[in-house]
């Protein structure tokens, strides 16, 4: 007999060898007709798996959000049935399930087109239709081998020699077709349903390996339901129409190119906005107490290797020998440089917080196939900092910090903002006590925050537990930018030390800190979150002055003078082109405030304001409109000084 725990914490008794379709069936019929898994403790399983132990059991339904998994994990063996039904002679090779769909790489002579999607999707619906149970067999190994072999899937062959020899050669049929997989699988491709569909076809690498055979590969999406593949299908038109590098180009931002891949050429209006998000952060760590420092670019490889970096990252550090036979390494992180002027001078505990930033470049090699526009580049600017604290400090330095990493996100729009919990990860310095300190000091801060977090296990960084932050965009998805690291490691490897009440020499706490995280990337992030709309204090041209005629050309000047002096980034349009026309071209350069000025606004000194996304002008006095943008576009931060300010002088 066995034991098995259910959700609501009952506990029932079956015969050993009961399987999850008769534990729903003696529930329910309808429990029974709905469930396509079961959970046995925690973990996914076939529903018809006999159950030989003692366990904690879920029944899993198809609208369960666990359940998505399987319907593009089953909805990937029905792509591969569909292309071998409709192009014999394709071999089938490798099919993971991937973040919103699956993919399958299949190994034939002439690549797959986009063309072939269509028919491939008709037949996979026929398929599904079928509604075929899925079915687990257990094969040895010489069994499986002579199978694929004979009809010719040598891929499938290798596949199956390097299965370790203690664990089980499992086999899936759905109908008559049948592959190579660990599973599991819902219990028929009927559950898949009609909420499917191939995305692109791309050439793959058996294995990733570029030194073996080009595979292809084809990408699809499956969702529980019609209404939820409709989204994701519409968030991705989303996407595209706000993909930064598109934006960049039409709002002249920034380029990229060949002879310098995965860094940044920043163009005027581009390195404003990167200059606005420096000032705004040199503003805040003011208020905060960072001091603001710079460290060496390259530093001697030793150093590295006693920080536990070049250990960690060698292989993405860029390094270069000098005549004299030293090495040096382009700094792919500020921390060890700033553990550097931390130990310039004798420290004490009265020292203590002291909190460091630094706008510091750093550079890692990453592989050119991992490179995106500004999400992934091989140079990038941190807003670096790190405050050296006591112990005891610990909670109150981080729950200051959260305040304030929550408080920026808010400036910049995005009010959605999750909390990961990342504890240490395989490859670690530190013992394991340093460990269990730093990440009980770590949860004990953001439970002190009172802020909700998920737990990211393994993630760490080498050197301590992190908090990252995960901001949603207005179409939903989820960028990864802030990080808060707690570090008990790292100052003792590099001998910092200050002196604490009793006149001991104490390793103080390096509390690791970047807010925007890549500039670069926040940049990139800002730029699809707005869709390049930005609100006036962001934007990098936020007024441009066109005239509708010559004959307002030196009134259109001076309201350019003007607006400038005002404080405000002014581009003025004197060309002779019609109206319509300049209002075309500086809407898709996505400025924020066009002011007309034709021969009747110079004569009454009004000008016409039309608004980005408005069909809509406004006609207003001179003044009155240098007033409202002047005041549209003062920073959040400021505002709130300012607020303060005539607060304190009502009272």
């Amino acid at each position: 007999m066995v034991n098995l725990t259910f959700p609501d914490g009952s506990v029932r008794e079956y015969d050993a060898g009961t399987t999850g379709v008769d534990i729903a069936a003696g529930i329910s019929k309808s429990l029974a007709k709905k469930a396509v898994a079961m959970k046995l403790d925690g973990v996914l399983s076939d529903l018809a798996d006999p159950i030989k132990s003692d366990a904690s059991i879920e029944i899993v339904t198809r609208t369960d959000d666990v359940a998505l998994e399987l319907i593009r994990h089953d909805a990937a063996h029905v792509m591969a049935e569909a292309v071998q039904e409709l192009f014999p002679g394709t071999q089938v090779t490798i099919g993971p399930v991937i973040k919103d769909g699956f993919y399958y790489d299949f190994a034939r002579n002439e690549p797959f087109t986009t063309e072939d999607l269509e028919a491939i999707e008709k037949k996979m619906a026929e398929i599904i239709a079928r509604n075929k149970p899925f079915t687990k067999e257990v094969w040895s190994r010489d069994v499986a081998k002579k199978h694929f072999s004979d009809k010719g899937e040598g891929y499938k062959v290798e596949l199956v020699e390097a299965i370790p020899a203690d664990q089980d050669l499992k086999i899936y049929r759905q109908g008559e077709w049948l592959d190579l997989c660990r599973g599991p699988h819902m219990t028929s491709t009927g559950h898949i349903g009609t909420a499917f569909k191939l995305m692109k076809v791309a050439g793959a690498y058996w294995r990733g390996d570029s030194n073996n055979a080009m595979l292809s590969r084809i990408y699809g999406t499956a969702w529980a339901s019609d209404k939820d593949l409709k989204e994701h299908l519409h968030r991705l038109e989303e996407a595209e129409k706000r993909d930064h590098r598109k934006l960049g180009r039409e709002m002249d931002l920034f380029h990229f190119q060949e002879e310098a891949p995965g860094s940044v050429f920043w163009h005027d209006k581009g390195w404003t906005l990167f200059q606005s998000l420096i000032a705004y952060m040199r503003r805040r760590q003011r208020d905060w107490g960072y001091k603001e420092v710079n460290s060496p670019d390259m530093m001697e490889k030793s150093l590295w290797e006693t920080s536990g970096h070049w250990e960690k990252f060698g292989e993405n550090m860029f390094t270069t020998q000098t005549p004299d036979e030293r090495v040096y390494c382009c700094k792919p992180m500020n921390c060890p440089g700033h553990v550097q002027i931390f130990k310039n001078g004798l420290k004490s505990y009265r020292d203590l917080p002291l909190k460091i930033a630094e706008f510091g470049k750093v550079h890692r090699y990453e592989p050119s196939g991992a490179l995106h526009g500004m999400m992934r580049v091989r140079h990038f600017t941190q807003d670096d900092a790190h405050i050296f604290s006591s112990e005891d400090q610990i909670t109150e330095v981080c729950v200051d910090m959260h305040q304030q990493i929550m408080s920026i996100y808010r400036d910049f729009g995005f009010h959605d903002i999750r909390v990961k919990f990342s504890d240490r990860p395989e490859k670690r310095v530190g013992s394991d006590a340093v460990w269990d300190a730093a990440e009980a000091a770590l949860k004990h801060a953001i439970d002190a925050a009172g802020q909700e977090w998920t737990l990211n296990p393994g993630e760490g960084a080498f050197y301590g537990p992190k908090l990252e932050y995960v901001l949603r965009d207005a179409i939903g998805r989820d960028w990864q930018c802030g990080t808060v690291q707690v570090d008990l490691n790292l100052p003792g490897r590099l001998g910092a030390f200050y002196i604490d009440t009793e006149g001991n020499k104490v390793n103080p706490v390096m509390i690791h800190r970047a807010l925007f995280g890549s500039l670069e990337r926040f940049c990139g992030i800002l730029i699809e979150h707005y869709a390049g709309h930005f609100p006036l204090w962001l934007a990098p041209l936020q007024v441009v002055v066109a005239t509708i005629t010559s004959d307002a050309d030196e009134y259109a000047q001076e309201v350019r003078d003007l607006l400038t002096a005002a404080g405000l980034n002014v581009d003025l349009d004197l060309r002779n082109e019609k109206i319509n026309y300049k209002v075309r071209e500086h809407s898709l350069a996505k400025v924020p405030a066009l002011l007309v000025c034709g021969k009747k606004e110079a004569e009454e000194r009004t000008v016409s304001i039309r608004r980005l996304g408005s069909k809509h002008q406004t006609s207003m006095s001179l003044e009155e409109a240098i007033s409202s943008l002047v005041d549209e576009a003062v920073a959040p931060d400021l505002r709130r000084e300012m607020e303060a300010a005539k607060g304190q002088a009502a009272e």
